[in-house]
């Protein structure tokens, strides 16, 4: 888990997905959200959250924060 992006999360361990997506949507600007061309790299972010995730959760690393 090296992704300083999913760190700043600052999520626990066992957080739901559906957690980590709501965290993710509010780490991003809301201008940025608004942006109809950065759609893909929006949903490519929230991908790489959810694998932070789960690569977290499977090592069993500390919470963060």
């Amino acid at each position: 888990m090296n992704d300083p992006a999913y760190q700043r999360l600052g999520l626990p361990v066992m957080a739901s997905p559906y957690a980590v997506l709501r965290a993710a949507v509010r780490a991003l600007h809301p201008d940025t959200r608004a942006v109809c061309g950065f759609r893909a790299a929006r949903k490519r972010f929230y991908r790489q959250m959810l694998c932070a995730h789960a690569e977290r959760q499977a090592t069993g690393d500390s919470p963060t924060g």
